[in-house]
């Protein structure tokens, strides 16, 4: 295996370890609004953040089946889902202190 290689990897799991701690975030959040006393608000705003949560784990999937040679050049150019799933784990994080 080349070092490109046991990189992509590194990042890989990167992408899925960050992708289990939002997972878990979730399921805390879905707890939270199922509160006999949380209002309907808080439905709408974790519908919201489950859509953002599908289409990570559909990032994660791309990339993981993305080809080497392509891997680098496509990760770059969009960023790869690090900022998303910062800005997704900071709202889940704001709405857990709000409902918890």
């Amino acid at each position: 295996m080349t070092t490109k290689e046991q990189l992509i990897e590194q990042h890989i799991r990167e992408y899925e370890s960050r992708l289990k701690h939002i997972d878990e975030l979730y399921q805390r959040a879905q707890q939270a609004a199922n509160r006999p006393d949380t209002a309907a608000e808080s439905a709408s705003e974790l519908k919201e953040l489950e859509a953002h949560l599908s289409l990570l784990r559909e990032t994660t999937e791309e990339v993981k089946a993305m080809p080497l040679d392509k891997w680098r050049s496509e990760t770059v150019r969009s960023a790869g889902p690090m900022a998303i799933w910062d800005i997704v784990a900071q709202k889940l994080e704001d709405f857990l202190e709000r409902h918890e």
